[in-house]
């Protein structure tokens, strides 16, 4: 994601290296750089060009003032704090007060609109503790009320449709009916992908916006089509006028122009960021974060807040005490393995941690990693996974044979169990120190960053 944009704005700083402060010479040909990074990243030249005049300013204007900050990391933190601004200063209200909350879900054909609305409905089940309803409007697409359907069952979630039904306006109205008879409090519309040059279709999303008058109306954006992908945000908003714009495949090329060019542009927020095609990969769109992530410091906030997501306070502290104990099973360490598959994709959450965004670039990291360490605790029985002590030579082999790897594979993986288990128990022991690193802070650190 913006790997382009990243390494552009890095050798633009990197012109500003070995210098002992700001000047008009080398502000000015970082500027430069700095502009033609964001041109190439598909964003408006106007845009761009009014982005760096600002950045010119902020940095001449304290070039005789922080003397003690070296002249690169001063244009960081200049830029950090105008990319921020640029795509909306913080993050949107999502409005999810109505009874039942009504959100409309627009945008163009293969945007990725019906994927990103079971995402949506599994953010407020799971994050939110909503029941939501997703509704099949699009009457045209053939696989479209089907895929709708599939989603809903992948996260447990009910679907209303009328297959014979071809009026979205009529459907849509029902759907509300129908989530108040049942008790559901969020109703999700997903309308068929148009065009914004088709009149009749455009006419159409506008009616059903108008018969059913949604608390939140959202544009779904392809992000790789860039700024394309902005203009036509922009044609959409002259007939629905939106709340909020979704950028989504964020795992694929993705350039970086609709990120940083869609607020200045619509004048709407971007709600939410959405990559791959699992249902969990949806994120609230955090300005500050994005920013950062754009100038290659990761992600700290996110990875922890995903790691929260999945850590239950309870279990922590039940870690902690088996931890203390030297307690630590093979049970446990397979609970951890299927709380961090549920964290995302292993390579994008990586690339959250500051400095190993851009050192993981170019290292294929599998999401299978695991499987071949589930398939050996799999293959242990009940007690031997409750007590790791008792696996002998025999029992090996039987594990060995039962996972489908060798006897060495099996040896080397109780080997580094037992060390991971020594040294966290070691760990344990130190004053000021709680869970390693895959579960935040422990139990304590966790309800710190929540107050």
């Amino acid at each position: 994601m913006f790997n382009n944009l990243t390494d552009r704005l890095d050798s633009a700083f990197k012109t500003l290296k070995g210098e002992h402060k700001l000047t008009e010479l080398n502000v000015a040909e970082s500027i430069k750089e700095i502009r033609r990074a964001l041109v190439d990243a598909d964003v408006n030249y106007k845009i761009a060009k009014e982005f760096t005049d600002k950045v010119k300013e902020q940095a001449l204007g304290t070039q005789n003032v922080l003397k003690a900050v070296k002249p690169g990391e001063l244009m960081v933190k200049i830029v950090m704090d105008e990319l921020v601004n640029l795509m909306g200063g913080e993050a949107a209200e999502f409005n999810v007060k109505g009874k039942p909350t009504v959100i409309l879900i627009a945008g163009l054909q293969g945007s990725g609109k019906t994927t990103f609305s079971g995402k949506l409905a599994n953010y407020l089940k799971s994050q939110l503790k909503k029941k939501p309803l997703l509704v099949a409007c699009d009457v045209y697409r053939p696989a479209a009320i089907d895929q709708i359907t599939v989603l809903g069952e992948q996260i447990n979630v009910p679907v209303y449709k009328e297959v014979e039904n071809k009026n979205p306006v009529e459907i849509a109205l029902k759907s509300i009916e129908h989530a108040k008879a049942h008790n559901l409090d969020v109703v999700i519309v997903d309308t068929a992908g148009r065009l914004a040059v088709d009149e009749e279709m455009m006419k159409e999303i506008a009616a059903v916006k108008g018969a059913i008058m949604p608390h939140e109306t959202l544009f779904v954006v392809d992000s790789m089509t860039g700024q394309d992908a902005v203009n036509t945000a922009k044609a959409f908003n002259e007939v629905i006028d939106y709340d909020g714009v979704v950028l989504t495949k964020l795992d694929g090329d993705t350039r970086g122009g609709a990120a940083l060019s869609v607020k200045y542009t619509v004048g709407k927020p971007i709600k939410f960021v959405s990559q791959g095609e699992k249902m969990d990969t949806l994120d609230v769109f955090h300005p500050d974060r994005m920013a950062q992530r754009i100038l290659g410091m990761g992600d700290i906030v996110s990875f922890v807040e995903k790691a929260q997501a999945q850590f239950d306070e309870k279990e922590i502290e039940r870690l902690e005490k088996k931890i203390r104990k030297n307690q630590l099973d093979f049970n446990d360490f397979y609970s951890q393995i299927q709380q961090l598959r549920k964290m995302g994709d292993l390579k994008s959450l990586m690339g959250m941690i500051p400095g190993m965004g851009k050192a993981l670039r170019d290292v294929d990291i599998d999401n299978s990693a695991f499987n071949r360490t589930e398939a050996i605790i799999l293959s242990m029985t009940p007690t031997e996974r409750t007590n790791p002590d008792l696996i002998n030579m025999s029992r090996k082999k039987r594990i060995a044979d039962g996972s489908g790897n060798s006897l060495d594979q099996v040896n080397a993986f109780i080997r580094q169990f037992e060390q991971m288990r020594k040294m966290m128990h070691k760990m344990s022991k130190m004053p000021g120190m709680g869970m390693p690193a895959q579960m935040p802070g422990g139990a304590a650190g966790a309800k710190k960053l929540r107050r």
